[in-house]
């Protein structure tokens, strides 16, 4: 590996800086569960800078702010699957956190780095663009806000500037009846990487019949989105297999339009219609 410089700061301006310093050519390391696996990687271009932020304190927390729930990129999984906040406001982001990797991955890998890594399998983001959340990024010439459902460009590709820190994820607290559900499929129980994922949210009003519906898959599509056609779909409905089964079949459908039949899709179609349904039920039963 060739050489670089290691810049470690205490302070989200001194991050920018450091990055200002190296135009297009720094990474930004914090938990570093996915960075320092692919500076070890062969052939893998090394950067001029590795800019350490895990020190920086305002990076940290998870709390109520007046009236949203903030963030900070630096929160650890295991910190986001723990949290009581999250798990009255959010279960499935909870759910999603305590998912990932093994104990030590957890314990160690962020939620803005799961975020930024921007792999098709991250568990943090669907549940995130079901809740509709934003982020906002830091430069020297200040803060930028965009939805999260807007973020990506393609698989492992964002549209954050080189020289942007990640300084938050904030999202609006769903109604009180919202029921959450998140659902992954990996080779095995655990310590897996999601083939598969679903997250959804229902909402029911007083008489049963579901009146807010959100459905974002996982690995399914070249970058995440919410299936408004499938949701429509719920919306005026009363909960029940055969709805939840045909908004499944929508959603593998939608899959299978956007990515074209492949040597994968044999597998994922039904397997993704099963998941839908099944986090939906989950959803009702809660």
């Amino acid at each position: 590996m060739k050489p670089f410089d290691y810049i470690r700061c205490e302070s989200v301006e001194a991050a920018c800086a450091a990055l200002d310093t190296y135009p297009g050519d720094a990474r930004i390391l914090a938990g570093g569960t996915d960075l320092l696996l692919e500076l070890r990687r062969p052939g893998m271009p090394v950067p001029g800078a590795i800019v350490d932020i895990s020190s920086v304190h305002s990076l940290r927390g998870i709390a109520l702010l007046h009236g949203m729930v903030r963030i900070g990129p630096l929160a650890t999984h295991a910190e986001i699957a723990r949290s009581a906040l999250l798990r009255r406001q959010a279960e499935f982001l909870a759910t999603a956190a305590g998912d990932i990797g093994s104990p030590q991955i957890r314990n160690r890998g962020t939620i803005g780095g799961n975020i930024m890594n921007a792999a098709a399998c991250a568990d943090s983001v669907p549940p995130l663009v079901a809740l509709g959340a934003r982020l906002t990024l830091r430069s020297t010439q200040g803060d930028r806000v965009i939805g999260i459902a807007g973020f990506f460009e393609k698989p492992y590709k964002t549209f954050a500037r080189g020289n942007e820190v990640l300084t938050s994820i904030s999202f609006s607290p769903p109604p009180p009846a919202a029921r959450t559900a998140f659902v992954k499929l990996g080779r095995r129980n655990a310590l897996s990487i999601a083939r598969l994922s679903v997250a959804v949210m229902l909402v029911q009003d007083q008489k049963g019949t579901i009146s807010e519906a959100r459905i974002v898959p996982g690995a399914a599509f070249p970058v995440w989105k919410r299936v408004p056609e499938a949701e429509s779909m719920l919306l005026g409905e009363r909960p029940s297999v055969p709805l939840f089964s045909a908004a499944g079949k929508k959603v593998s459908d939608i899959m299978v339009g956007v990515t074209g039949r492949r040597w994968s899709t044999e597998y994922k179609e039904p397997v993704l219609s099963v998941l839908v349904r099944r986090a939906l039920e989950t959803c009702c039963t809660q």
